[in-house]
């Protein structure tokens, strides 16, 4: 009988005459990230519109949809991604693919059950007819290898036992893993590759590792994890809003082809609210932590927007929302205000941000009032909380929550995570926003008028 192959007896077997250069976990994780970013953009970026197949475990880990929908793939993945509770979420890829359009990740690639025997270290292989290799990172806690393979009998062998991995646990996948592999032809092995790889990732670690010209190195530290914390909220964000997204089309597509009584109908309808607010809250942490995982805030895309319109637009929108909680919404708006310059897409998602992380906790009878008001070359936004009892405007509290990381506020009293109060400012002033949060005043956002000189 043979024995079972894994991803782990693969690992083992190609690591064999490999040079044992040990780092840490989070060294490797460095290292991961940083030559998946190398493959991709100095490599793959250049071969992939040839097709080709990749097989991943226990995470895909392209961070760009093109190279998922032209490559055909396969993922040995924890059921229940568990992944996200272990020290192996450290591996979670990026996504940087278009906001705008959502898609189904999981229709790309067929994804298997990951086995215990597999164990939970991150492996790639990716095979075109022109570029190929296989990465994986190997070792126990704290002594890690991050092993990469190019050369042709390792490919084959690489290859070979996938193969037969499939077959062992679904043979109708193995088939059509040779099939593919079949289709590309003859294989052109890159010979040049491991020459440029290795002084390409060299150059990249350096520039993302601490400075140690730097007197401060546990500042520096703070920073790259607060980066790495970013990074991870993005891929999460992302894999949050695609089920959504999928939920809302299949909601709409049972709304317009069956008839239903209207008890039904409202379900559905409320679901699809549901769906609705929570894939603008995960957008909004993506836009935080894009934000703090860039550093640095750009204001080139700027524009003159009419904010009083957008209010106009969103208000019944906002409304209902409010409403199903029974808290109200007064909005004070002059009939003539000035454009300003800002995102409007982005804003009108922060927008609904703060409304809801203002208004979480809130009794029902409470009514959240938005004033917009021009203050000299500014427009000041005004949020405020009226009280139904005595009619007195209770002034926005402070998050009674923890931060946890650089975007994230825990509150234990509502059960709910918000974006901290850090994120906030950052991700407002990148919008083009300055806030103030004063005892008499509550919170208080100032955008910059269009024509001001």
């Amino acid at each position: 009988m043979k024995s079972q192959i894994t991803i782990k007896k693969i690992q083992e077997l190609l690591i064999k005459g490999a040079q044992t250069i040990y780092v840490d976990d989070d060294t490797s994780r460095r290292m991961w990230w940083a030559s998946l970013e190398v493959i991709q953009k100095d490599f793959l970026s250049q071969n992939y519109k040839e097709g080709g197949i990749w097989v991943a475990s226990p995470l895909p880990a392209f961070n760009d949809k093109k190279f998922l929908n032209q490559l055909h793939g396969w993922l040995w993945s924890p059921e229940g991604f568990p992944y996200f509770q272990n020290e192996n979420i450290g591996f979670l890829p990026v996504n940087n693919s278009e906001k705008k359009k959502d898609f189904d990740l999981v229709s790309n690639y067929k994804v298997l059950n990951l086995s215990q025997e597999d164990g939970y270290e991150p492996f790639l292989m990716i095979i075109t007819p022109n570029f190929q290799c296989v990465l994986s990172i190997v070792g126990e806690k704290d002594r890690k290898i991050l092993l990469m393979k190019c050369d042709e009998e390792s490919l084959k062998l690489s290859i070979e036992l996938m193969h037969a991995k499939l077959n062992q646990e679904n043979y109708e996948e193995g088939v059509k893993f040779r099939s593919a592999i079949n289709n590309l032809g003859n294989l052109n092995i890159n010979n040049q590759f491991e020459k440029f790889f290795w002084p390409i990732l060299s150059a990249k670690l350096a520039n993302i590792s601490p400075n140690h010209n730097i007197q401060n190195p546990v500042k520096n530290d703070e920073k790259n994890v607060q980066i790495t914390e970013a990074k991870l909220l993005r891929a999460i964000s992302h894999e949050v809003r695609t089920p959504l997204a999928t939920i809302r089309t299949l909601i709409s597509s049972t709304l317009k082809k069956y008839k239903m009584d209207e008890s039904m109908r409202n379900r559905l309808i409320q679901i699809d609210n549901e769906c609705n607010e929570q894939i603008d809250r995960f957008g909004l942490i993506f836009n935080a932590a894009e934000l703090v995982d860039n550093e640095v805030p750009s204001l080139n895309n700027l524009a003159k927007i009419n904010l009083a319109e957008i209010f106009k637009k969103l208000a019944p929108l906002w409304n209902k929302q409010l409403n199903r909680r029974g808290i109200s919404l007064k909005i004070d708006i002059p009939k003539q205000l000035p454009q300003i310059l800002s995102d409007s897409e982005k804003l009108e998602l922060m927008l609904r941000g703060l409304i809801d992380k203002n208004t979480r906790g809130l009794k029902e009878g409470s009514t959240l009032i938005l004033e917009l008001r021009p203050a000299g070359p500014k427009l000041k936004l005004q949020l405020k909380v009226q009280k139904l009892d005595n009619n007195q405007k209770e002034i926005l509290k402070k998050d009674n929550g923890s931060d946890i990381g650089p975007v994230l506020n825990w509150n234990p009293q509502t059960g709910s995570l918000q974006l901290s109060q850090n994120a906030t400012h950052k991700l407002l002033a990148s919008l083009g926003g300055y806030v103030t949060q004063r005892r008499d005043t509550g919170l208080t956002v100032f955008f910059p008028i269009s024509d001001a000189k």
